[in-house]
């Protein structure tokens, strides 16, 4: 009950772990989706059988598939789509929110996004606790896109300290950085006021300022002169922004 990467925590003795997808899906309030996102669509594709209707999942996978240009619960919903269960309730859950900060109960922040307000709300009500504050969002596309694009920023800012640029140049990246993904948005249907929020500049400044961070951590590699794949296996973790970048390219 002990994860490697969490260092401080005990798993607590109330989660049980399965390698039943069927037993994991049936009868449940929430089906959260924890996976790396490419991984995502193979994931939903072994729960389709087992999910019911009206289930509200909610996605925390942060990424952009690369082929689609879907974000994760625009995936979800293609996968468990025509012909699998009716009526399931997405919801994306974004924010500020390292791990290993959450693990040992930091406060912290998060937001839960979805078209459908009731489902938004309850997530909204289950996440809260004496540690972490919820809020909620409508612009899921807008909160989803800010997941999956802050890592491809905080990879250039790590990049840019690994080459020794300073303070003045990882202010400068963060900024324009969320200038340039709030502009992608906007012109693909999003709220402006999103890439403002939490959810954007909030775990943007995150993702690209701390050590806890992989994507930051694999752009300081780089900088030094370590191939993006060394960096990616020094890490030892998902380096999503790796996989963003060119989903990025390709949507703007």
């Amino acid at each position: 009950r002990v994860h490697p990467n969490l260092p401080g925590m005990t798993i607590p003795a109330e989660m049980k772990f399965t390698k039943s997808v069927e037993e994991v899906c049936t009868d449940k309030e929430i089906l959260l989706f924890a996976v790396p996102s490419v991984f995502v669509r193979s994931t939903a594709a072994k729960a389709r059988p087992y999910v019911a209707d009206g289930q509200i999942i909610v996605d925390v996978a942060k990424g952009i598939e690369p082929d689609t240009l879907y974000t994760m619960t625009e995936i979800l919903a293609d996968e468990l789509g025509p012909g699998g269960p009716k009526n399931i309730r997405l919801v994306a859950l974004s924010g500020p929110t390292h791990a290993e900060e959450v693990a040992i109960d930091l406060p912290t922040t998060i937001v839960s996004a979805s078209k459908d307000a009731e489902a938004a709300a309850f997530v909204q009500e289950v996440f809260t606790n004496n540690v972490m504050r919820v809020y909620t969002n409508d612009d899921i596309k807008g909160v989803e896109l800010s997941g999956a694009m802050k890592n491809v920023i905080a990879l250039g800012v790590g990049i840019s300290t690994g080459l020794g640029y300073g303070d003045n140049a990882r202010a400068a990246l963060i900024t324009r950085g969320i200038a340039e993904i709030a502009r992608l948005g906007v012109a693909m249907g999003c709220n402006v006021h999103t890439f403002a929020g939490l959810a954007g500049i909030g775990d943007l400044i995150v993702t690209a300022t701390s050590m806890h961070s992989r994507n930051n951590r694999a752009g300081i590699l780089i900088g030094k002169g370590a191939t993006a794949q060394e960096a990616m296996k020094e890490v030892g973790a998902t380096v999503e922004g790796y996989y963003a970048t060119e989903a990025g390219y390709h949507l703007a």
